[in-house]
This record gives C-alpha cells, sequence and structure tokens, in this order.
C-alpha cells in the first residue's frame, strides 16, 4: 500500500520518534504504526512498498518495485 507524504502533524510525530532512537510511531490520524526513516535504514534495503518515510534513493526505490516511484 503506497503512503502519501507526510503532513506536519505526522512529521513532528516522525521526528519525535526518530530524537528517541525509535523504529516507528503510531499515525496521529490513523491509529497504524509506521515506520521511520532510520528505521527503514536498518532494514538495509527498500521493500518497495510506498512507505511515508522511506530513505531510500528513487533509483532503489524502482528497483525494489515501489508504486509511482
Amino acid at each position: 500500500m503506497f503512503s502519501p507524504p507526510a503532513d506536519a502533524l505526522q512529521q513532528r510525530a516522525h521526528d519525535d520518534a526518530v530524537a528517541h532512537g525509535l523504529a516507528g510511531y503510531i499515525d496521529p490520524y490513523s491509529g497504524l504504526f509506521v515506520m521511520t526513516a532510520s528505521g527503514l535504514r536498518r532494514q538495509g534495503a527498500c521493500c518497495g512498498r510506498g512507505c511515508r518515510h522511506c530513505p531510500w534513493p528513487p533509483e532503489e526505490q524502482r528497483r525494489a518495485g515501489r508504486p509511482g516511484a
């Protein structure tokens, strides 16, 4: 499932989680767990699922099959 870019509230939750060394945070709207960029990077490669905070460059995202990349 492709995730749209974060809005200001979601980005603040992401930044707080990163500052505390967490792998993710609870989305303030949906209540779902969302991986942080640092948490995704620890996995070692792009999964291609369209993660909101994907830290990988566009060419890596395309290689992994990210939708819309």
